[in-house]
């Protein structure tokens, strides 16, 4: 298998909740919306978020269980300062986010972050790291 990622969906206990969040609030252009079932944003080239109305994921997943939401996860969102850190922030808390971790240095790897967590339980961590890049062919680099 390649190593690569075209989808990252969460079920989604509130898809109206999530559509206000994302949509609404941040100001982000849908892909794709199905009312009463999924919304798709696409978040990187050849990358997309999806938001999966919960008891319909569970359906397509015919497992018999049903998703009890998300757990141990977070999308992260990198900007070019610790001011950006702080304002982004303050745009997911305006749209309807709750903060977790206010805005301060990381234990971990020289960073400066916070954790958001949207109305649906995705956590965001939103941060500034002096040492990530992106180079202009997509590759990421550390250090």
């Amino acid at each position: 298998m390649d190593q690569r990622l075209h989808f990252i969906t969460f079920a989604t206990p509130d898809l109206d909740r999530a559509r206000a969040f994302y949509k609404d609030g941040l100001g982000w252009d849908p892909l794709m919306d199905v009312p009463g079932e999924i919304i798709f944003f696409q978040v990187a080239p050849g990358q997309v978020l999806g938001l999966f109305d919960a008891g319909k994921f569970d359906q397509d997943l015919a497992s018999g269980t049903t998703t009890t939401g998300v757990s141990g996860v977070t999308l992260s969102h990198n900007v070019g300062s610790q001011e950006e850190v702080v304002a982004t922030i303050e745009e997911l808390v305006a749209a309807g986010g709750t903060v977790l971790k206010p805005a301060q240095a990381g234990a971990f790897g020289g960073i400066f972050h916070g954790h958001v967590q949207d109305p649906n339980g995705i956590v965001w961590e939103i941060g500034y790291n002096p040492g990530w890049r992106i180079e202009e062919d997509g590759t990421v680099v550390f250090g």
